[in-house]
């Protein structure tokens, strides 16, 4: 009986081995530290990888294999988004793995959020008469926009004769 719950274990401790991959041999990527910071100070800095705090401050992210970006909110401001550039060193036996962030401190200048714009009422154009062409003589068609001629002076009546 003895041999057979030897056997048993064995098997099922061998099993587990073929589940073994290189991978787990590798380092896990130690996190790294974010400063997060905005002029002016006081802002919500939230990373895309989920950590967030309160500007001036620094937050531990999980070193990523590319790029981030952290936004930045703040009342009665403009929210704005900086792009974060993540450049990993592989190490060797001699010098170990580096994880550069580019800009590092990561800093936001947040522009004031003032009223919408108002459009200005608009207000007609007054148009500015024309100065009146004298219609060419002969024309067949006279300018309808022109101003009419001056009326004709009536002739002088006649004297009543005596």
């Amino acid at each position: 009986m003895q041999r057979i719950i030897a056997i048993a274990v064995a098997g099922l401790s061998l099993g587990g081995c073929s589940s073994l991959s290189w991978d787990s041999f590798k380092p896990t990527p130690q996190p790294i530290q974010v400063q997060l910071e905005s002029v002016p100070p006081g802002a919500d800095a939230v990373t895309s990888l989920g950590p967030g705090c309160k500007t001036p401050c620094s937050v531990s992210v999980p070193a990523p294999e590319t790029g981030f970006s952290v936004t930045f909110n703040m009342p009665k401001f403009q929210p704005a988004t900086v792009p974060v550039t993540v450049t990993r060193t592989p190490g060797d036996f001699t010098s170990p793995a580096t994880t550069v962030l580019d800009p590092s401190p990561v800093v936001a200048e947040l522009k004031p959020a003032g009223p919408p714009p108002r459009a200005k009422p608009m207000r007609p154009k007054k148009k500015k008469p024309k100065p009146a062409a004298a219609p060419a003589a002969g024309a067949a068609f006279p300018d309808p926009n022109a101003a009419p001629p001056p009326a004709a002076a009536p002739p002088p009546a006649a004297a009543p004769s005596r």
